[in-house]
């Protein structure tokens, strides 16, 4: 593994034997694979505490040259091209890999570290082991779907406490950067795609929530079985609480199955009423029967549903309500009081393109989801309102979108549907809502930012003429954007704008 040289006194102790947390890298030889954000982030942050950093980047750009000229002149050894992914590097003895979440388990590289010892961590791995022992609490978020939300709920949850805390992970800052922030952070609230947690062992999380498991990525997993497993490893080291969802026996049996801290306990959501070691809902109220003083005879009540009606066209939805929940049950595992749980809960506002209301015009609510970009997302968006007109379609990935459709179609005035195919919701309208109004949008010319405007205001006024008073027009492509879009965020940004142009009274 080539720590040090000949004759320069005993070896190191390989990375993976040294101790941590405040693990130390110097005179280690760390291969970033992958020079995306969080690549850049461990060569930067492991570079500064005396490592040799050698990264390898597939595309070269000018983008990607211009962002390995500054770690050039700090001396990382940036190699950019294909052939650099394909195997380890012949001239340098390599310590360990740190891959980029992108990077698939049986990408030829990361197959050749491991066989031949070489450790393959995630960026998150290696924030987990390089934090100081008296850095900051994680709380830690996945599930297939409501991530970000959650994340960022209780990021506001928690500075609503007083506490400095950061929303990181799969969302904003990279973990490692939070981790070793030079001011310190109290908590950190760590939001992980299961691409992350493959890579992770140890992610050590003061309390942790799986807010569900449904089918996504398996592609990258190769079965529902590792997807879920992967997902499980945000568990992994709990000290506090394990939050799950009632509603969704697989984020149980993970909990079940998890190597944590003796003591720690398992935390029910639900949105009916709340068991002992459970949140829920009473009435009109959010309880929390799992960290108050007598959790087997009184529930404690936190807030009111109406403190969260500016979170949904018509009030929050129930799956916003289920994401206040798993906010409040993290939070409060670290000791959040109920009052800051509410105060952060009445300020927090929903990220972009996340059921974001970006108009409202002759009393029709525009409604950009384009972050559902998978059909159980969608479902959130369309079960929260009960008369929608619907903008969906993109690139399904071979997605089946029959049972979303038979599931909302009560719920459509009419569908406007984009995308470069619209055959699969074209066909599961005709099968589940064969009455319902379906407008099809010619593409045009999707390769130029104004063939995009305009296909997005072509759709946006069809919609509004469908729509009346009192309906929400939902853009909740249950699709990917690359077909016809930069991005999911392009997407949505095109929709905000074509429904703040329209003409009408505005709310």
């Amino acid at each position: 593994m080539g720590e040090a040289a000949a004759g320069a006194g005993p070896a190191p102790l390989p990375i993976a034997e040294r101790p941590w947390p405040g693990l130390d890298v110097t005179g280690s030889t760390i291969l970033v694979a992958g020079f995306g954000v969080s690549g850049y982030a461990v060569a930067d942050q492991t570079m500064q505490r005396g490592a040799r950093v050698v990264v390898v980047e597939g595309a070269d750009t000018e983008a990607v040259r211009e962002r390995a000229r500054i770690l050039e002149v700090l001396g990382v050894d940036v190699r950019l091209g294909a052939e650099h992914t394909r195997t380890l590097p012949a001239d340098v003895p390599v310590d360990l890999v740190v891959t980029s979440p992108g990077w698939r388990p049986d990408q030829p590289l990361l197959v050749a570290a491991a066989a031949v010892g070489i450790p393959v961590w995630s960026e998150v791995e290696l924030a987990r082991r390089m934090q100081a022992p008296d850095g900051p609490v994680w709380l830690g978020i996945t599930g297939t779907n409501g991530k970000t939300t959650v994340v960022t709920m209780t990021e506001a949850i928690l500075r609503a406490a007083g506490l400095r805390a950061v929303a990181c992970g799969n969302v904003g800052l990279p973990v490692i950067e939070a981790a070793l922030d030079p001011e310190g952070y109290d908590v950190l609230a760590v939001e992980l795609s299961s691409f992350q947690l493959h890579r992770t062992e140890h992610p050590a999380c003061e309390a942790a929530v799986v807010l569900n498991i449904t089918e996504d990525h398996l592609d990258w997993h190769g079965s529902m079985d590792a997807y879920a497993a992967d997902k499980g490893r945000i568990y992994a080291g709990a000290r506090i609480a394990c939050v799950y969802n009632t509603a969704d026996e697989r984020t149980l049996h993970l909990v079940e199955d998890a190597d944590v801290v003796e003591g720690c306990r398992a935390v029910g959501l639900t949105l009916g009423a709340p068991g002992p070691s459970q949140l829920g809902i009473v009435e009109d109220l959010l309880v929390d029967r799992a960290f108050g003083q007598d959790r087997h005879s009184t529930a404690l009540a936190l807030l009111e549903l109406s403190d969260l009606a500016h979170l949904g066209p018509h009030g929050a939805p129930p799956h916003i309500v289920f994401d206040a929940l798993a906010a409040a049950a993290l939070t409060r595992a670290h000791g959040v009081t109920p009052e800051a749980v509410r105060e952060g809960l009445r300020g927090y506002r929903v990220g972009r393109h996340r059921a974001e209301i970006v108009a409202s015009v002759d009393g029709v609510a525009y409604v950009d989801d384009s972050k559902a970009t998978n059909p159980d997302a969608a479902a959130a968006s369309l079960g929260a309102s009960e008369h929608i007109v619907w903008i969906a379609g993109g690139a399904t990935k071979g997605a089946d979108v029959d049972a979303l459709v038979a599931a909302s179609a009560r719920r459509l005035r009419a569908a406007v549907l984009i995308g470069s195919d619209p055959s699969p919701f074209e066909q599961a309208l005709a099968r589940h809502a064969a009455d319902l109004p379906v407008r099809t949008i010619a593409p045009g010319d999707t390769g130029t930012a104004a063939g995009r405007a305009d296909l997005m205001r072509r759709a946006v006024a069809e919609a509004a003429a469908l729509a009346r008073s009192g309906d929400v027009v939902l853009m909740a492509p249950a699709a990917a954007s690359i077909d016809q879009f930069t991005d999911y965020a392009e997407r949505g940004d095109l929709f905000a704008a074509a429904a703040r142009d329209l003409p009408g009274v505005r709310a």
